[in-house]
């Protein structure tokens, strides 16, 4: 199966991969990326994430970077990795996954990690008083961003809410 570095951030414009399904996809086997995320899976700047972002260059690179940038920033204890096929983000457990829309921008899913959790049945209540949060379901919430200047505006929003989050995790 293989793994991503790069998708296809707008519709019509590759940016190095093709995207499907909501997924990013690239034609390395599997083994060199495990190989180059087992060096330092989950560390404060995983290499793998770097190069991620790298590749996938052009404007969907620098929002992606500059959305990482916003994230690690939130707090000390959060570290990066390559998980579910996007740079996703993590204290304990995962809590946060990019995802890049294919008609454009990028989507932040927040989450409370893979195993189910009582927040599944009983919600989480998260402040959100510049209305940033889209809830797709009781404990898993996205943020959409458009463009560097989107992620920009965003910021001291986004950086409060991942601090509120990591708090209920």
């Amino acid at each position: 199966m293989p793994t991503n570095a790069a998708c296809t951030a707008t519709a019509g414009a590759s940016l190095g991969g093709r995207f499907r399904q909501g997924r990013c996809e690239k034609e390395d086997d599997v083994s060199t990326t495990k190989a180059k995320t087992a060096t330092a899976p989950g560390s404060r700047n995983d290499p793998a994430v770097a190069a991620f972002i790298a590749k996938l260059g052009g404007e969907g690179g620098v929002m992606l970077g500059a959305i990482r940038d916003t994230i690690l920033e939130a707090s000390p204890k959060i570290a990066e990795g390559i998980k579910w096929n996007c740079p996703s983000f993590r204290t304990s457990e995962y809590f946060a996954t990019t995802n890049l829309n294919p008609k454009g921008g990028i989507r932040l899913i927040l989450h409370t990690g893979a195993k189910a959790r009582s927040h599944a049945q009983t919600g989480i209540a998260v402040d959100d008083p510049a209305g940033l949060l889209q809830w797709l379901a009781k404990d898993r919430a996205m943020v959409s961003f458009a463009d560097v200047a989107d992620v920009a505006a965003k910021r001291a929003a986004l950086q409060a809410i991942i601090r509120k989050w990591l708090d209920l995790l």
